[in-house]
């Protein structure tokens, strides 16, 4: 079984475990769940850690469920029309559109609050539970996803700058980004300034990732993103392609890009660090004017 099977496998393990109190909310989790996605959060957060030299077992792929379903619950909210008002995502009907609102809400709800659930009962370590869903309720919070979806909404219709921008993009999408990196050294049990080293890689592949949707949302089309495409257009927000111009917003994207490779080579010297797997991934996420 691939990595994607078993992080799948894991979410419809821990969902088959739980007690069902509602069918039909577990059959809307799963909908979305089940509706495909690159899974690109979890991968990086198994590369890296493989990276270290850690053999995966059952309690790392429940770690990278966890974090897809945080990333999958805030992409049903996301849809919602009192938010990105958006019908298909993933190449089908949003949750919204194929249940009801109040359906997608509360499955939103439960991928947020169950995620918790599943890295609690991952066979690790206690202080290491303890520092991984501390530093997952700071990425995906008030003081990271959350905090930054506020800022975006607020943000529609006005004039930012980039500096604005950034701090939307940061919070909104970065940490969730940057958090895979960050378990990894933690699981790892690597130093502090390891840590820190992969936290600001992961917040600069968040960064590229964001310029990297922002782009697309201009120049592709429904069948290359699975979502209604110019949405941002259409809603005025202030987007990288908006502020910068396509073609510099390519230049930073692929300058973004670099900055985060580099430390992975420095890393590679001055540690037991074999990045050849997760700088393929990242080299993946450019795109070409």
């Amino acid at each position: 079984m691939n990595k994607l099977a078993k992080i799948d496998a894991a979410i419809c393990r821990y969902y088959k475990s739980s007690l069902t109190v509602s069918e039909e909310l577990t059959e809307a989790i799963l909908y979305s769940i089940n509706g495909g996605g690159k899974r690109i959060r979890p991968l990086l957060l198994l590369e890296v850690l493989e990276g270290f030299g850690v053999i995966l077992n059952e309690a790392h792929f429940d770690l990278a469920a966890a974090l897809e379903m945080i990333h999958t619950g805030s992409l049903i909210h996301d849809d919602l029309p009192i938010m990105d008002n958006d019908d298909y995502r993933r190449g089908r009907l949003t949750n919204h559109k194929q249940f009801d609102e109040v359906t997608a809400i509360l499955a939103g709800d439960g991928l947020f609050l169950d995620a918790f659930g599943l890295v609690a009962q991952a066979s690790l370590p206690s202080k290491i539970k303890i520092q991984l869903i501390h530093h997952l309720s700071l990425a995906s919070g008030t003081s990271g996803m959350v905090g930054g979806q506020m800022l975006d909404m607020k943000g529609e219709n006005q004039n930012l700058n980039s500096s604005q921008l950034s701090a939307i993009h940061a919070n909104k999408t970065g940490k969730l980004l940057a958090y895979p990196f960050l378990a990894a050294a933690i699981v790892a049990e690597q130093a502090e300034h390891i840590c820190q080293q992969l936290w600001q890689v992961g917040l600069l592949v968040g960064h590229a990732f964001q310029i990297r949707d922002d782009i697309l949302d201009v120049t592709a089309s429904f069948e290359d993103i699975g979502k209604t495409p110019q949405k941002d257009l259409a809603a005025e927000k202030v987007t990288y392609p908006s502020l910068l111009g396509l073609e510099q917003s390519y230049f930073v994207l692929n300058d973004t890009l670099d900055q985060a490779l580099a430390i992975f080579r420095t890393l590679e010297s001055e540690i037991d660090f074999k990045p050849q797997t997760i700088i393929k991934m990242i080299e993946g996420l450019r795109l070409n004017a």
